[in-house]
């Protein structure tokens, strides 16, 4: 054959086929510019050289991990659109002459025009926008700018490779369609599967189950434990459901809506039915996968969005106070005030030389300890504590003296030995009227606490925590002196003073305080290391902020760039979806309009069908975000971040401006199929 004719062929195939092929040329760019920009951040010296950089680094690099997996199928199932389309042209070409050894000449060169337009531009518009991007996280981390325009080598060659490699398995996909189909085929390949799919019972019902059952698990986890061990089961349940119910439910209920003849039985909606049955079981899977990203993009929205919002309060509950000392004791310091008083006066020394007074002072003592409640004991086997049946009770127990209590929370409180009262976190409740600790002590619960003072520990941790406030602490943990747990055989009860105070000077001071203390208890610590134990920690909110925004920040920045990927999956789907049905849909109308039926009358059966359809995915996507709502407040109480009011508004807000962008894409995507279906848009306009 002549030189060039399988390129020319390619390109006027992309060419003839526009309509199709821009919106995929431009995901494909985006695609390939997003995956370049997170590439670019998680490996640029900038955030190397800045505080919580490096985490935040860490974050894009799993990031790019998944914009890898993602894309793949992303492109892989949107191409699907574009081959089932151009079938019947390729049957066109093998019965004019161009045996599948040609086709795949033709495809191969169409891959490749694809591949080399969309990686070039993609990597242009990348470089391009990657200097904004790390403005915009500079911005977040509160660091400083460097206005110098960098272009990462390392990033280019893992996007290139990676989108080589996709576009690379795309071909040989088509390739495989190509070759298992005869010529006759591909050339009625428009009309395969146009036989109506049967009202399937089972299939709808037991996509009822699932979901009931995934909605049911959703609302009635308790405990942040059980919500990260059965997060990932409900959303594999719900998407089972999801493709189930839009699939076979969806058919199930056209065939009910046939047998309603008052609703049948009229023009609009006779119709646009008996069109969704005839081919719902393809439109369903579609609909199906635009509720899901459109349910994805919500959740991640909402939830890193409230993440970073309510960073500070987060920040807070991680750090009861801007400056926190956590000294480790054995038995003797503990019950001994005045080695407390020594670090006190060292601890005043300190702030007055800086000439700062602090403020909000907050002291106390505990008794802590990890074990597993089962009915009202706690125990602390090391078999039962290893078994995955039982994680889910695992608890944090703190033991506090009441007086202790009291000065903190303004109580007086009385309690006689032998009494309790508890307090429980991360909306956990224990409802029993007695906790005996160990085989021989029993406690008896005469209260429960409305509030406590915010614990680094229980921050830090995914298991709930339980103070219980005693007049005599020592008696309390005397069935525990003993017991060691792991391999270091550590003693199972550590004992604890906290202190902690807030200061109104800068953070560069507090920050110059802090290592000034950490200085001076490190000597205080070796003196009293000769006779007893001694053992401190200090944080401060001035010198970890850095890193802990880095963690939220990048949480949020990989919620916003995923979220923009996953809207132009689903805005793709929708478009390509649209077409697809709007020239399937097109002989039909015509027929119809050949028999009488009026344009007027086709815009209002459009209109019913669209509007049944387009936007049930998002409606489900509403639906499944309610009831997601309890799991993922359960998940974001392991982040600290105990603001369920902020989580309510952010949901809601997500939800309103997402449903503003789908009613703008069901408006430019509606057009088109109108366009397709009356073969004159301005017709239909009338």
């Amino acid at each position: 054959m002549k030189k060039g004719l399988y390129r020319r062929l390619a390109w006027t195939g992309i060419k003839n086929n526009r309509k199709l092929y821009l919106p995929y040329l431009l995901t494909c760019t985006g695609t390939v510019m997003m995956c370049y920009i997170i590439s670019f951040l998680g490996t640029s010296p900038t955030f190397a050289a800045i505080r919580g950089g490096d985490t935040v680094q860490l974050f894009l690099g799993l990031g790019f991990a998944v914009m890898s997996v993602f894309s793949l199928i992303f492109l892989f199932y949107t191409n699907s659109f574009l081959i089932r389309r151009r079938k019947k042209e390729f049957g066109l070409y093998n019965i004019l002459g161009l045996g599948k050894r040609h086709l795949a000449k033709v495809m191969c060169w169409e891959t490749l025009i694809i591949a080399g337009i969309t990686i070039l531009s993609g990597l242009f518009f990348g470089i391009l926008l990657s200097k904004f991007s790390e403005l915009f996280m500079l911005k977040i981390l509160g660091g400083t700018a460097r206005y110098t325009f960098t272009v990462e080598l390392s990033s280019i060659k893992n996007t290139v490779l990676l989108f080589l490699g996709i576009f690379f398995l795309i071909f040989l996909n088509t390739l495989r369609q190509i070759h298992l189909t005869n010529p006759i085929q591909l050339l009625h390949s428009e009309q395969s599967g146009e036989k109506p799919p049967k009202a399937n019972w089972i299939l709808a019902v037991l996509g009822m189950v699932l979901l009931g059952s995934a909605y049911y698990l959703a609302v009635s986890i308790q405990d942040p434990i059980t919500a990260i061990l059965l997060f990932f089961v409900a959303v594999v349940m719900v998407i089972l459901a999801t493709y189930l119910l839009f699939i076979a439910g969806s058919v199930t209920l056209c065939r009910i809506l046939q047998k309603n003849k008052r609703y049948y039985y009229k023009t609009n909606h006779f119709v646009s039915v008996s069109s969704m049955v005839y081919r719902m079981k393809r439109n369903g899977a579609g609909l199906a996968s635009i509720c899901i990203l459109c349910t994805m993009v919500l959740v991640m929205a909402s939830s890193t969005t409230c993440l970073y919002v309510g960073a500070e309060d987060s920040l807070r509950n991680r750090y009861p106070r801007n400056l926190n000392l956590d000294v480790l004791m054995n038995e003797t310091v503990f019950f001994d005030a005045s080695k407390t008083e020594q670090a006190k006066d060292l601890i005043q020394t300190v702030l007055e030389e800086n000439k700062v007074k602090p403020e909000g002072i907050l002291e106390y003592r505990t008794a802590g300890f990890g074990g597993l409640i089962r009915g009202n004991q706690i125990i602390w086997n090391s078999e039962s504590m290893n078994s995955t049946t039982n994680i889910s009770n695992i608890w944090q127990f703190f033991i506090v003296p009441v007086s202790d209590y009291n000065r903190l929370m303004g109580k007086e409180e009385s309690l006689s030995p032998g009494e309790a009262i508890v307090y429980t976190t991360k909306e956990m409740t224990y409802e029993e009227d007695t906790i005996q600790i160990g085989d021989s002590y029993t406690l008896k619960i005469v209260g429960h606490a409305e509030e406590f003072v915010d614990n680094s520990i229980d921050a830090m941790q995914i298991f709930p925590t339980m103070y219980l406030f005693v007049s005599d602490v020592g008696e309390a943990i005397e069935p525990l002196k003993n017991l060691t747990w792991g391999t270091n055989n550590s003693p199972l009860v550590s004992l604890h003073w906290y202190y902690g105070f807030d200061l109104s000077c800068e953070d560069e001071m507090q920050v110059q305080i802090q290592d000034q203390l950490s200085d001076r208890m490190s000597k205080l610590q070796n003196d009293m290391s000769e006779s007893s134990s001694f053992h401190f920690t200090i944080e401060g909110v001035a010198k970890d902020r850095a890193d802990f925004y880095g963690i939220y920040a990048g949480l949020f920045f990989l919620g916003i760039f995923l979220g923009i990927v996953f809207i132009f999956a689903a805005v793709l789907i929708i478009y390509y979806k649209q077409v697809s049905e709007g020239y399937e849909d097109q002989s039909r109308f015509d027929i119809m309009q050949r028999v009488g039926m009026t344009k007027k009358e086709i815009r209002k059966s459009i209109n019913s069908q669209i509007l049944t359809v387009f936007f049930l995915p998002l409606i489900t996507a509403g639906i499944h975000l309610g009831f997601a709502f309890p799991l993922i407040k359960k998940l974001l109480l392991i982040f600290g971040l105990t603001n369920t009011s902020l989580l309510i508004f952010t949901t809601v807000a997500c939800y309103l401006v997402f449903a503003l962008f789908y009613l703008f894409v069901y408006h430019f995507t509606s057009s088109s199929y109108f366009s397709i279906v009356s073969g004159m848009h301005s017709e239909v306009r009338q």
